[in-house]
């Protein structure tokens, strides 16, 4: 049996709107959504730092998971992460996955006081990042793990998370779809990067990086992050009624594997999270 199909809201972290936030995830939980989504762009002026608005929104829902989307890696050493995601994942009873990327905007990550890289030297630091991850997770009495990029020796991994944390991630490129299906639990890529043309090859490079790993690939979780409006009439691809919204997301989910999707609306997102929730969802899970 495959994986249950799950549906998200992605929450803007704004802090002009203080109670914005707040009242989109309590609408999320209340309307049976699975996932709330936040960014991860801490030089961004107008933005909350992640982890913070994702403790504050945990600790005022019950059920609803939270996932970064994805956690910057070059201004988040990948210690301190898994210390942070299994503190969070402990404390909120098993509702987070860590979403995670190699990086992009490097100005920005640079006037920050972060690591500028290139694409090939970012994946790198990304996969000894995921190593130092898992140590940190491991429960074991100490831990070694990493490279030239990030390391750790002999540290005392805590707190032990909850089997559910999983590491997702935002790939792309050969590489990271390759280290996705070697070394990741989930993927994240967005139709604003990796439209349906592109995405049936991109799943099958995952899907073959984990046989040739000795893992299965229907264990992998596939999020498929969805930016478009829900409108009376079509104007294309994820610009029309629930009733095509249905069509088109049964087809990614058939077509081409993926098994969880979630909504960033374009404009009036707390009127369209609502539809999302309460009339395209609905009549997927029942398909």
């Amino acid at each position: 049996m495959g994986m249950a199909v799950l549906f998200g809201a992605n929450i803007e972290p704004a802090w002009a709107e203080a109670g914005g936030p707040l009242r989109l995830a309590a609408q999320a939980e209340q309307d049976g959504l699975d996932l709330i989504t936040i960014q991860d762009h801490p030089y961004q002026a107008a933005f909350h730092d992640m982890w913070t608005l994702m403790s504050f929104l945990a600790a005022r829902t019950d059920r609803v998971a939270f996932v970064p989307t994805v956690a910057n890696l070059p201004l988040r050493p990948p210690a301190m992460l898994a210390k942070a995601a299994a503190s969070f994942d402990v404390l909120s009873g098993g509702r987070l996955r860590l979403g995670l990327g190699a990086g992009a905007f490097w100005e920005a990550i640079e006037a920050m006081g972060g690591p500028r890289r290139a694409k090939g030297e970012a994946v790198d630091a990304l996969a000894e990042a995921i190593e130092v991850i898992r140590a940190l997770w491991s429960g074991q009495r100490s831990a070694r793990a990493g490279g030239a990029h990030y390391r750790v020796a002999g540290i005392h991994p805590g707190p032990t998370p909850s089997v559910d944390l999983g590491l997702w991630l935002g790939a792309y490129g050969p590489r990271m779809l390759a280290l996705t299906g070697a070394k990741a639990d989930g993927w994240l890529p967005s139709l604003s990067y990796l439209g349906p043309d592109r995405l049936a090859e991109a799943a099958a490079r995952i899907d073959d990086a984990a046989l040739q790993a000795g893992r299965d690939p229907s264990a992998i979780r596939k999020v498929y992050n969805l930016n478009g409006l829900i409108t009376p009439t079509s104007t294309g691809p994820f610009h029309g009624p629930a009733e095509q919204w249905v069509e088109q997301i049964h087809e990614l989910v058939e077509g081409f594997g993926m098994n969880g999707f979630v909504y960033w609306p374009e404009q009036d997102h707390e009127r369209q999270l609502a539809l999302f929730a309460r009339e395209v969802a609905p009549a997927l899970r029942q398909l």
